[in-house]
């Protein structure tokens, strides 16, 4: 009976021990789950965090994209004035420039070859050999340059003949001799040349006069030339100042 009540009772601490080891483990587990319960609270928080992180970040990169939409229009605005502008402006300067672009030359005659002069009276010569003629400012019928702007213009007249008779032209303008040209000899060919700028009102006339008795010689090789273009135009207080 004894050794019976002691098997029972190494038994029965036998089963304590396992219970107790048993309650220790469960207490380990039970720390080791809450552990893992705590990290995964504090990655939870992190995770949290950072999506809360993130979603800033997009709010942010959303209204800095809007933002940058609207700077984008605003400037694609702004460009489409500006070439409209700019293309107003080109345009207009254009119609400018075409007005200001006055140019002509011609030689003395068309065809052929002959003298003309001399004469009793001075004569206007006619320069019928139109090489260029821009704005139509010359009239090759009446050999009269007349100004369709006021500016400052550049003239140019060449003569040629033989001797003995002189070959002796000038440039008018509005009726009045402005400078000569000039050449004399007993034989041989003669030939001369001169040029001036003068400053031109709207309507004002600059045309070449051939000197009574005296004598030019052209030919095909447009030996007699008469020339003049706009240097640049005018406003009314620049010519106040000279």
């Amino acid at each position: 009976m004894d050794t019976e009540q002691k098997e029972i009772n190494r038994e029965l601490k036998e089963n304590i021990r396992e219970l107790t080891t048993t309650d220790t483990e469960q207490k380990e587990n039970i720390r080791e789950l809450k552990e893992n319960i705590r990290e995964l609270t504090t990655t939870d928080t992190e995770q949290k965090e950072n999506i809360r992180a993130l979603e800033t970040r997009l709010r942010d990169a959303e209204q800095a994209t809007e933002q940058q939409m609207i700077s984008l229009e605003e400037l694609k605005k702004k460009t489409d004035e500006t070439s409209n502008l700019t293309l107003s402006q080109v345009e207009e300067l254009r119609q400018q420039n075409r007005d200001r672009e006055i140019a002509f030359s011609a030689g003395l005659m068309e065809s052929g070859i002959g003298n003309v002069g001399p004469f009793t009276t001075e004569i206007t010569l006619t320069y019928r050999n139109v090489h260029t003629n821009i704005g139509n400012a010359y009239n090759p019928i009446t050999g009269v340059f007349t100004a369709p702007l006021r500016g400052a213009y550049m003239f140019r007249v060449s003569v040629y003949g033989f001797g003995p008779t002189a070959t002796t032209a000038d440039i008018a303008k509005n009726g009045e001799r402005v400078v000569i040209v000039d050449a004399d000899q007993t034989q041989g060919a003669l030939n001369s040349s001169n040029g001036v700028v003068l400053i031109l009102e709207v309507g004002d006339v600059v045309y070449v006069r051939l000197w009574s008795g005296k004598r030019i010689h052209d030919s095909q090789n447009n030996h007699n030339t008469f020339s003049g273009f706009l240097l640049f135009p005018l406003r009314e207080d620049e010519l106040c100042r000279m």
